[in-house]
């Protein structure tokens, strides 16, 4: 996802908007909004993966008594 593309969505919606967009123009702009929904998407993604700690596994005992001491590895 680049400015160039962001400009050309936000052509696209103005146009739609005021006049009316081609079938090849509406085609166009979907296919925009799928790029940038994808990259939203792998954005919100990557935040969440650094910042969520994974849950234990069901049964894991390895840090019953919630003093890890680096023995757990979930």
């Amino acid at each position: 996802m680049n400015q160039d593309m962001i400009k050309r969505i936000n052509q696209l919606a103005k146009k739609k908007k005021e006049q009316g967009l081609t079938p090849e123009e509406l085609k166009e702009q979907k296919e925009l909004y799928a790029v940038y929904l994808r990259h939203i998407r792998n954005q919100v993604k990557t935040q969440l993966d650094s910042r969520v700690k994974p849950i234990h596994q069901t049964g894991c005992d390895c840090c019953a008594d919630h003093h890890h001491h680096g023995k757990c590895q979930h």
